[in-house]
């Protein structure tokens, strides 16, 4: 393929030369280029220990979709036993920035386990890349499970190079592995160990831990530690300590190799408690189902004692949508937020709403956080033992238990409790965290994002309630990202025996001790303590005010709209397309279809919209009971997590880093005003506001910071509306051919 090149003018000797690249395409249409020409100089890999270079690609171009044109960097791809990383000049940046950066991942920088999925482009046309390969892409395509999208041109690369590396990243990806060839185990055992262990972060992995948290709920009256599991002899899935009702006998636990016990999960503050239970398979013969039934009914008899203590018990797997419907809901939820360039954005744009609507993604999470709320309901209120049943206890078990305590205990909504809560729902509880991530590749049936279903749901807390939390939504963020970076073992194990055998097992060929492996909650790994900061929310009340904490009413206008809207709104008297053209549009979507949210079949019984109403007509005690609001648009998207690589979103010096830098402002005012107090009384007060950075200069900062600075913002295409005959069928548009009309965001116009 014949190819040209366009040296462009660089009068300045120590500025970097950018140079336009052109060549034909099948399609007769020439496609140009514009590539900034490296500078001459070694550019080699940050290796952590532990951390080998397999193989590497030179004059490898990365595009920059950021306006819509084919921009692009020159460097170098190479592929790790732990990273693909994409290496050129311009990683520097503004020191004085306080962005979030990533002491392990850089920018350019992607986890093995972090790649979802690979494309290559042959002659203008993606094909899914997997397995051995006959021919191989001229262009390369990453889709990240943190939402990055990586474009890669190997045009100008040696054609060996290209075989080593798309070969190289594929294999390394792609193909199931076993685990201890994960680099978990290679940085184990070459990396010091100097971090901080606990961290402040309860990890239940002890008697002690447990004993502990019985005595912290008030839980130990009637409810015990037991040590039946060590050495695992009753099931590997079940932790080695865990918590029964006292009067359930160690040979009641052993009958069944735990199935079939209600196990602790937390007590309210009126001795009401939440269990789980492991279900027996339900295919069984009819004499084995006959004594199952009868251990179970002496089981509810021992927690059931009317007219003290009442038990209701819950299936989830009939009353919750099943593993298969989450994963197909994500599936198609995050098809929205891979965005390959601005043309791709503006074309889904168009059709936001419905296509947000059919992922059905948000109304899982309606349902998840009502399901929570009537566990609560009985809890609180009814003051009923609540026992959650699902087959294996350790998936939608983790979801409701978690998100019942974040709502009624005020310390999981501090960073260290919810840390230990995680550990407590679902390290040591059990959750397959390594199957469910499909870290391994070796099954995707197994694959479930339940625990992003969890923080996602726990977003729409914080977002409703920012002053209930001490952590913030970039603590959130993050963690969701550390999901895929196998340093940590918080993540990469499906029960805590699987972790034990294997750390205590012989390392690959370096070490014959036990591994030492390090927990994402050591946050230092990862930040230091100015990107930190970010994680802690500075307008947390750490004091009740009764007093001070009157509730407004008003409510605010929703950001793009990031939920499905329940009523029609007011169009702008400004022409364009989604303010003027769409109002049966809109009624035929949020009217029909969006109703559903609040008039479906499961909507709560008179007893729950009673406590619920009841609850959001008072004041909130931001150290007390916390409802979501789950109406229809109240259930919205994560914009931070969502939509932080996508910078058609942003809005410059906007957003909520906007609010926060304003707030920031204040506190270091108020600050200084304490100090000037302080040294005229001659006392000394010491205070952690100057661990929050200060956003100075604003100006650069956008919507999508921290994770990203400010963008170069894409062109709004102008289309004649005679576009839009293949999008919809709507005669009235289709009249206008040769009118234009303004494509302004539905998504940016609802963000923010």
């Amino acid at each position: 393929m014949a190819c040209k090149f366009f040296k462009q003018s660089n009068p300045c000797p120590w500025e970097e030369r950018s140079w336009s690249v052109s060549f034909p395409p099948a399609d007769g249409f020439v496609e140009e280029i514009q590539i900034k020409e490296p500078i001459e100089k070694e550019v080699n890999p940050h290796l952590l220990p532990g951390e080998l270079l397999l193989c590497e690609a030179s004059t490898v171009y990365k595009y920059i979709h950021e306006d819509g044109s084919n921009r692009g960097t020159c460097g170098k791809l190479v592929c790790t036993n732990f990273k693909i990383a994409f290496l050129d000049d311009d990683s520097a940046s503004d020191d004085n920035e306080p962005q979030l950066k990533n002491k392990i991942i850089g920018e350019n920088d992607i986890t093995l386990q972090c790649v979802d999925q690979i494309y290559g482009v042959y002659d203008e046309k993606k094909k899914l890349l997997t397995g051995q390969l006959r021919k191989y892409p001229e262009k390369l395509i990453i889709y990240c499970k943190d939402l990055r999208v990586f474009n890669f041109c190997l045009r100008f690369t040696k054609e060996e190079e290209v075989k080593r590396i798309v070969s190289g990243i594929i294999h390394h990806s792609q193909t199931p592995k076993l685990l201890k060839r994960l680099f978990l185990f290679s940085y184990a055992s070459a990396a010091p160990n100097n971090t901080d262990e606990r961290n402040q972060t309860v990890m239940f992995d002890t008697l002690e831990d447990w004993r502990n948290e019985l005595e912290r709920t008030k839980g130990n009256v009637q409810y015990k530690v037991v040590t039946t599991n060590e050495g695992y002899r009753i099931s590997e899935k079940l932790p080695l300590y865990f918590v029964v009702p006292i009067c359930v006998s160690e040979e009641t636990i052993l009958k069944y190799e735990g199935r079939g016990i209600p196990i602790w999960c937390w007590s309210c503050h009126n001795g009401a408690a939440l269990l789980k239970m492991s279900a027996f398979p339900k295919e069984q013969d009819d004499s084995t189902a006959q004594m199952q039934k009868a251990f179970l009914d002496g089981i509810y008899k021992t927690i059931s004692k009317p007219p003290y203590e009442l038990l209701k018990t819950d299936d989830l797997s009939s009353s919750l949508p099943s593993l298969q419907d989450i994963q197909t809901a994500y599936t198609r939820y995050k098809q929205l937020f891979l965005i390959d360039n601005s043309a791709d954005f503006w074309a889904t744009d168009v059709k936001w709403f419905s296509l947000l609507e059919s992922t059905n993604w948000l109304e899982i999470i309606r349902r998840v956080l009502k399901k929570a709320i009537e566990v609560v309901e009985c809890l609180e209120r009814q003051h009923t033992n609540v026992l959650l049943i699902e087959e294996s206890a350790t998936d939608l078990c983790c979801v409701i238990s978690s998100l019942v305590q974040v709502m009624m205990d005020s310390y999981s909504r501090t960073k260290s409790g919810f840390q230990s809560l995680i550990q407590k729902e679902w390290v040591i509880g059990g959750h397959g965290f390594l199957d469910r991530c499909n870290h391994l590749h070796q099954s995707d049936k197994e694959e479930a994002p339940v625990f992003l279903l969890l923080l996602d749901c726990v977003w729409q807390l914080v977002q409703q309630y920012p002053a209930a939390f001490e952590f913030t939504e970039t603590y959130l963020t993050v963690l969701s990202d550390s999901l895929y970076v196998p340093i940590f073992s918080t993540f990469f194990f499906n029960s805590q025996h699987q972790k034990d055998t294997n750390t205590t097992g012989e390392s690959l060929e370096t070490q014959s001790g036990p591994f030492r492996f390090l927990t994402v909650w050591d946050w230092s790994v990862q930040f230091d303590p100015k990107a930190q900061a970010f994680l802690n929310n500075p307008l947390y009340a750490e004091k009740p005010k009764p007093d001070k904490s009157q509730r407004k009413t008003a409510r605010c206008k929703h950001q793009r709209q990031l939920s499905c809207p329940l009523t029609q709104t007011k169009s702008s008297p400004k022409r364009g397309f989604f303010r003027e053209e769409t109002d049966h549009l809109i009624k035929n979507i949020l009217g029909k279809r969006i109703g559903k949210f609040i008039n479906s079949s499961d909507e709560p019984p008179n007893s729950f919209r009673e406590f619920y109403d009841s609850w959001h007509s008072k004041p909130v005690d931001y150290h007390g009971l916390l409802l979501p609001r789950i109406d229809g648009p109240e259930i919205r998207v994560w914009a931070q997590r969502y939509l932080r690589w996508i910078p058609e979103v942003q809005l410059h010096g906007g957003g909520t880093i906007a609010t926060a830098a304003r707030i920031l402002d204040l506190m270091e005012e108020v600050e200084r005003l304490q100090v000037k107090m302080d040294e005229e009384h001659s006392q000394a007060v010491s205070g952690n506001i100057h661990a929050v950075p200060m956003l100075r200069n604003s100006a650069r900062l956008s919507s999508l910071f921290p994770f990203a600075l400010i963008h170069r913002q894409s062109v709004k295409p102008a289309l004649p509306t005679s576009t839009w005959k293949d999008l919809e069928d709507e005669d009235d548009l289709v009249k206008r051919d040769d009118e234009f009309v303004d494509l302004s965001s539905d998504m940016l116009k609802c963000l923010y």
